[in-house]
């Protein structure tokens, strides 16, 4: 009888029958979720410090790509990758994120880049360029090289894994706090103890925890996966690790067995971990953070219901005056080591014919997911005002910033920062081989399209 009803019935109502009841309560979305290792098999050069003299020595974490993929009732797909590395430039994420449209039939909105800027990884092709390419011997250049070709493939790999998993699943989102980032231009690293207890802490922050968890039919954790605005600088020796990254991910998967845990870093340029050079304080804010995620998501979360959709497009973002190759010529001169190397770069590149550009193709991407979330994905090390900015302009703790994400090509401050100076308003820009700092529009250009996106 139960058979005979059961061939009369309509797919549709059969569907009804045989998924379970929590699922039907909320608009039917699919995820999928994989990781692959991606710590160097040999004793190449970190990323993140100039002041290293040698390659790595050791591990005492692996290092990971994840992926996250999801599918609303549409069939309209995206796939969040989150990386163990200080960075990843546009000469390497342009050629992937074409390669993984091709094979996976995605668009560029699709894809999201994200690196939690640990500096206890390997340099990264050509990421930070002057810090490498010229310091470097032949041996070291080539096993960089060889490492971006084997990331490259392993993230291809990574996201086929994940998009092959999609399956019937829950999205569930909430926000948390946790309070370990310092104002680094605000605070001198050695008073913030002394100035944190008698709270005094001076400068913009962005503590927010915004946390994604995507469910299994059963109500099982895939994947936790929060963002922090914070650097990964806690570590600065020579063995690979995910600095406090990693070892939030790591409290994660242990605490909940067949979970991935990802992580996503925030508008963090100018916010340090302090005190720190530590390891026991490195796996501190890890637990910290960890602990931070686990108080949302022991409480009811809000269910994602409606469609996701995705923009993306970069913008040409203005320099200031560009140097003459007289200034270049004088420039390699320089006592400042890198400042030379990094007008030796630029003189050959003028000599080969790619004279220096007034802009940059800076990249910024949204995705919703659903009706409440808007998550933005910025490009370079982003200070903390765009996402106070963001979430001030936008829809408070529902918008969701994140730098470090796409093209790492440079730190990103915001007008004030700008004018004020210092190393992240323009002294860095000399370590990613960019020809002088950024011009005054910087912020309303990059504000100007974060509002495009957000009308569309």
């Amino acid at each position: 009888m139960y058979r005979t009803l059961c061939l009369m019935l309509s797919p549709a109502l059969l569907a009804l029958i045989v998924t379970p009841l929590p699922l039907l309560a909320q608009n039917t979305w699919k995820a999928g979720v994989a990781k692959i290792n991606i710590t160097p098999e040999k004793p190449m050069w970190m990323a993140g410090y100039a002041a290293r003299e040698k390659p790595a020595e050791g591990k005492m974490t692996d290092l990971w790509a994840k992926a996250l993929a999801f599918q609303d009732s549409t069939g309209k797909r995206a796939v969040l990758i989150t990386l163990d590395l200080v960075g990843v430039e546009r000469q390497l994420s342009l050629p992937l994120c074409e390669k993984l449209q091709k094979k996976y039939s995605l668009d560029r909105s699709q894809i999201a880049l994200n690196c939690s800027h640990t500096h206890s990884g390997p340099v990264v092709a050509r990421n930070l360029r002057p810090m490498h390419e010229y310091a470097l011997e032949r041996s070291q250049q080539e096993l960089i090289h060889q490492y971006a070709d084997t990331l490259e493939q392993k993230i291809i790999t990574v996201v086929g894994d994940a998009l092959a998993k999609l399956a019937l699943a829950k999205l569930e989102w909430g926000n948390g706090k946790t309070d370990f980032a310092v104002n680094r231009r605000a605070n001198k690293e050695p008073e913030v103890p002394k100035l944190r207890e008698a709270g005094q802490l001076k400068g913009p922050n962005d503590h927010d925890l915004p946390v994604l968890v995507a469910k299994d039919a059963q109500g099982k954790p895939l994947a936790i996966v929060c963002g922090y605005a914070c650097h990964a600088t806690v570590l600065s020796g020579y063995d690979w690790s995910g600095d406090y990254p990693g070892f939030y991910q790591i409290e994660i998967e242990k605490a909940h067995p067949g979970t991935i845990a990802m992580f996503w870093a925030g508008c963090g340029a100018d916010q340090n971990p302090i005190p720190r050079r530590q390891v026991e304080l490195a796996e501190k804010y890890g637990k910290q953070l960890a602990a931070a995620v686990e108080d949302v998501v022991s409480k009811p979360l809000t269910p994602v219901t409606g469609r996701l959709t995705t923009t993306y497009q970069e913008i040409p973002l203005a320099f200031a005056q560009l140097p003459t190759r007289d200034d270049l010529l004088t420039q390699t001169k320089d006592t400042n080591k890198y400042i030379g190397m990094r007008a030796k770069m630029l003189l050959e590149e003028i000599d080969a014919g790619k004279p220096l550009s007034q802009t940059y193709p800076y990249p910024v991407q949204l995705w919703r997911l659903g009706n409440d979330i808007s998550w933005f994905f910025l490009g370079g090390e982003v200070v903390v005002d765009f996402a106070i900015r963001t979430k001030a302009e936008q829809h408070g703790p529902k918008t969701w910033v994140a730098g470090y994400s796409n093209d790492i090509m440079a730190y990103i401050p915001s007008r004030r920062v700008l004018t004020e100076g210092g190393y992240e308003g323009g002294g860095a820009m000399v370590y990613y081989g960019q020809p002088t700092v950024w011009s005054e529009q910087v912020e309303s250009q990059i504000m100007a399209e974060i509002d495009r996106q957000a009308g569309k």
